[in-house]
């Protein structure tokens, strides 16, 4: 008798139906993408009981013909694709046809469809996978799918679903992301009780980000300028000929001020052609971009959108199409990075002082007063997240609380080697008070009292930066202003005091001349080899396997950064010299610092971030230290210098170097306001 047998269809469509749809936000994603590539302008998702007992999303696409909306549940059917050679240029969100068949498997689901030239619609009901009914039924131009019940017909599955709020949690972080890929579509998200997202169609990305994260938020972020360049490389490729084009990659968005940090990378948005994905690549460029600008295990809040030609990305590697392969990686990587790189620069805020606790307290409790929901940080910490109700709220506390502009719950996590679903679980720490967060419907009426008559209304925004410095008294300051600095001296022969007319500013002298040291080693590196101070003496030093590999593989480096050493025996080193600056006593442990924190990497490195680490390592060293008296022109200098160098808001290994006190807050200190 033969052991090898062919699953039954049912069977087939559930175990089809484990890989796509994972929960009620994956019946949402699938249902949404479809909406999307059906060219709709309006999307509407209402769910109940955390998408478990409902989800119905009602798009105004193009519909579908009786035949179409039967078609439309065999397994593999699909209007997207022709042949196989359309797998290599992919220009729809959807295309493997399983997403209808997959999710009537495992629910029970109502199609009310019509396509625009059909003068009745189609009703088609499936329960558990099987056909129940097919007729036709008056309906708009568009299409509704039902979804209820959700894995009804696989109870196993249905036990490993989480609470209501934190399934309606995952499917608002869902709808977030695709109201921010696609800001020229209405989307609504509401429960029976609330209305969660309710975001009006808008020309700019600008727009949407302040409807769905609000004018604080805009504040925060930097824009990435539009960017584009070709992606073909003739040091990687032949040389084009006369008739050919080079691909353009064309890379924009946001990205927050280096002070504005997360512990995790939940605050990360990828979009690749207005697909959200969680790509590796593209997380490592965005490191690399705050390199040397944010300590090591923070990261920052970045909205990434990429575009470029279908046939150079491969979107065709995951079940839940989360994951993309790139014909160029090296390229995107690079450009990414220089992108980013160069809206910081662009930026060179400066942090604040922040807030005593006291006023902490009573700052967040007046930003929360406005809507009594419990609303409070975009990003919200564990005691915010009561954002979204239980189903068992009552519609009149709803009703009292009234609904926000906008929602953003827990967004997407992130864990290494975990790519292989959306992972929206997971509670992100409390960002800086009184940023990145939601205003209500109320704070708005009041800035804008245009907008009290309608939540559809966005104000236009003329210039984010200029307005928050003109208007917001806890605007950041720029790098600009230390310019006409004045030093009055020392505070424990570490920081410098200076004042000027926005306020008193107070320097970490040996992070700034690290700063200084490091963008002038890394320009001298660049332009050329650096000498080195020889020392008395050869200092030989021992190290461990490890350090003596990491040192075979990057003594040219070292050289050409002024390092002269040279193996002696098996784990022996001899240094005869040592960058410029660098105090003999300091040459081994600054070696030392350069190998170890390479072998924490345990990855290949390249070469400009072997160069930033060498040069960080050693700017350190050589910098003015702490307890070091210093006369007016020696701070006069430093300043000065400080205020010419490309990122000066922090020092290498991401330590804050200047902070404003401004007059406002000197002010409010003295109760004068």
């Amino acid at each position: 008798m033969s052991r090898i047998r062919i699953l039954p269809e049912n069977v087939a469509n559930k175990i089809a139906a484990g890989e796509v749809v994972e929960r009620p936000a994956s019946v949402v994603k699938e249902l949404l993408e479809n909406a999307l590539d059906a060219g709709a302008k309006s999307i509407r998702i209402e769910v109940e009981s955390g998408g478990k007992r409902l989800i119905r999303i009602t798009d105004d696409g193009c519909g579908m013909n009786p035949d179409d909306s039967l078609l439309a549940f065999e397994r593999h059917a699909t209007s997207k694709i022709r042949g196989a050679e359309d797998l290599l240029s992919i220009a729809t969100l959807g295309f493997r046809g399983e997403a209808l068949p997959t999710i009537a498997a495992v629910s029970r689901l109502v199609l009310e469809t019509r396509a625009t030239e059909e003068d009745a619609g189609t009703r088609v009901e499936f329960a558990g996978g099987k056909l129940v009914s097919v007729k036709p039924a008056g309906a708009p131009s568009g299409t509704s799918i039902t979804v209820s019940d959700i894995f009804y017909a696989v109870p196993a599955r249905r036990k490993f679903l989480k609470s209501e709020t934190t399934e309606l949690g995952h499917i608002a972080s869902l709808v977030t992301h695709y109201a921010l890929a696609h800001p020229e579509v209405h989307f609504v998200l509401k429960t029976p009780t609330q209305d969660i997202l309710d975001c009006a169609p808008v020309e700019r990305l600008a727009d949407r980000v302040y409807q769905i994260f609000g004018r604080q938020a805009l504040e925060e972020l930097t824009e990435i300028p539009f960017t584009e360049a070709p992606v073909r490389s003739a040091i990687t490729e032949p040389p084009l000929e006369a008739t050919e084009q080079a691909a353009t990659i064309k890379v924009s968005g946001f990205t927050a001020r280096p002070e504005v940090q997360r512990s995790n990378r939940n605050g990360i948005y990828i979009f690749v052609n207005r697909r959200l994905v969680r790509d590796r690549l593209l997380l490592h460029a965005i490191g690399e971009a705050y390199r040397n600008i944010v300590p090591p295990g923070v990261f920052p809040v970045t909205l990434l959108f990429l575009e470029m030609p279908y046939e150079e990305v491969d979107v065709n590697v995951h079940p839940a199409k989360i994951e993309v392969r790139f014909r160029h990686p090296q390229f995107i990587h690079d450009f990414t990075r220089d992108a980013i790189r160069h809206a910081l620069s662009l930026a060179r805020s400066v942090p604040g002082f922040q807030p005593a606790p006291g006023v902490t307290a009573a700052a967040a409790a007046a930003g929360h007063a406005a809507y009594n929901g419990g609303y409070g940080s975009t990003f919200a910490s564990a005691e915010a997240r009561a954002v979204i109700p239980d189903s068992n709220a009552s519609a009149a506390g709803a009703a009292t609380a009234g609904p926000p502009r906008a929602v953003i719950p827990t967004s997407l996590g992130y864990t290494p080697g975990a790519a292989e679903a959306f992972e929206l679980s997971g509670t992100p720490d409390r960002p800086i008070p009184q940023r990145l967060q939601f205003e209500s419907e109320s704070a708005i009426a009041l800035d804008n009292p245009a907008t009290a008559q309608s939540t559809h209304i966005v104000p236009p925004i003329v210039d984010a930066t200029a307005t928050a410095a003109a208007n917001s008294p806890g605007a950041l300051p720029t790098i600009e202003q230390i310019a006409d600095l004045k030093p009055l001296g020392q505070v424990s022969a570490s920081f410098i005091v200076a004042v000027n007319g926005e306020g008193l500013w107070i320097i970490d002298q040996h992070v700034a001349h690290e700063r200084i040291l490091f963008e002038q080693h890394l320009r001298a590196r660049r332009e050329g080899e650096l000498g080195g101070q020889r020392l008395l003496a050869p200092i030989v030093v021992e190290l461990s396997p490890r350090q003596i590999v990491i040192f075979e593989q990057i003594a040219e480096e070292l050289g050409a950064n002024g390092f002269e050493a040279e193996l002696m025996g098996a784990r022996s080193v001899a240094i005869h010299a040592a960058p410029a600056g660098v105090t003999s006593g300091d040459a081994e442990r600054l070696l030392f610092e350069i190998l170890d924190g390479i072998a924490r990497e345990n990855q290949a490195i390249s070469i400009d971030s072997l160069q930033a680490k060498i040069a960080a390592s050693t700017s350190c060293h050589a910098a003015i230290k702490v307890n070091t008296p210093l006369d007016s022109t020696k701070m006069e200098w430093l300043l000065g210098e400080l205020a010419k160098t490309e990122y000066p808001m922090s020092c290498p290994h991401g330590r804050p170097v200047v902070l404003r006190y401004s007059v406002r807050e000197i002010e409010r200190a003295f109760k004068r306001i």
